[in-house]
């Protein structure tokens, strides 16, 4: 069976369910074979209105759908599954896009042997630049994770990585474009700060990011080489490096990753 002959179902398509339902269509995935469920009656009719899919409830897409994309809050997820557990088959392929919960946490609420892929993506999936990193749970194969990857690559790069990772994916890239859209305002206001208007500031930082992401990843050179390159002796450069060391840049990003971590960790332990 093709890869778009599969029949998908977005269980809960919030944020990130959109992003993945929009990815699929603009990849060319047919609109009669995607299907979405929402809590709210207002948001089921914006889904239908906006992408054309069918939504329907969430016992219709596990009857109908070859693979469930599980996209609803960690801490509904239990309450979930008590509702649509005992109805999937256990051939049926779970995608889980829930941060923080292990394959393991679906492999105990579902049927024995029913295959669980683990992704985490991130928000630049709506401009199909997304990062997102696959693992396979204790049923899914060599299969489950190829359709899982072809699922997701038209939404940006694909990693598969051991499920034992996946809480530090979330933290570097899963909230990762957070950090760096911190950054560019910090670096916004501090143009303003240095005389220059709002609109030539955010210009200016949004295209040095743009190609410095596109030179670090095009180039393969490592960023440290690639830092020396536009640092001169006794330059404007490395006068700015020494304020960013003085105030602890590198070691506060060191305790946010980690905090990001062990809050994915406490999201798990909560859902349980």
């Amino acid at each position: 069976m093709a890869v778009g002959d599969h029949t998908v179902a977005v269980i809960g398509a919030g944020k990130i369910g959109e992003l993945m339902l929009s990815g699929l269509l603009r990849s060319g995935w047919p609109v009669g074979r995607l299907l979405a469920t929402a809590r709210r009656p207002i948001r089921a009719e914006e889904l239908a209105t906006r992408y054309g899919v069918r939504v329907v409830d969430n016992l219709t897409a596990v009857g109908e759908a070859d693979v469930l994309a599980i996209a609803v809050k960690p801490q509904d997820a239990a309450a979930l599954l008590d509702e649509i557990g005992p109805k999937v088959p256990a051939d049926k392929l779970v995608i889980s896009l829930c941060a923080g919960l292990p394959t393991g946490f679906f492999n105990r609420r579902l049927p024995e042997g029913t295959p669980v892929v683990r992704v985490m993506t991130n928000t630049p999936a709506l401009v199909d630049q997304a990062m997102s990193a696959i693992s396979a749970g204790a049923h899914a194969t060599g299969e489950h994770l190829a359709l899982a990857e072809e699922m997701f690559t038209p939404l940006g790069a694909t990693v598969r990585v051991p499920e034992s990772q996946q809480d530090a994916v979330t933290a570097l890239s899963g909230s990762g474009p957070a950090y760096f859209y911190l950054l560019v305002e910090a670096m916004v206001d501090a143009g303003i700060l240095l005389g220059l208007p709002r609109q030539v500031a955010h210009e200016l930082i949004v295209q040095t990011a743009i190609g410095s992401a596109v030179m670090l990843r095009d180039s393969g050179e490592h960023p440290v080489k690639l830092r020396e390159a536009v640092t001169s002796p006794a330059g404007t450069t490395i006068s700015a490096i020494r304020e960013l060391e003085n105030h602890g840049v590198r070691a506060a990003m060191l305790a946010a990753l980690e905090a990001a971590r062990d809050r994915a960790r406490e999201l798990a332990a909560q859902s349980e």
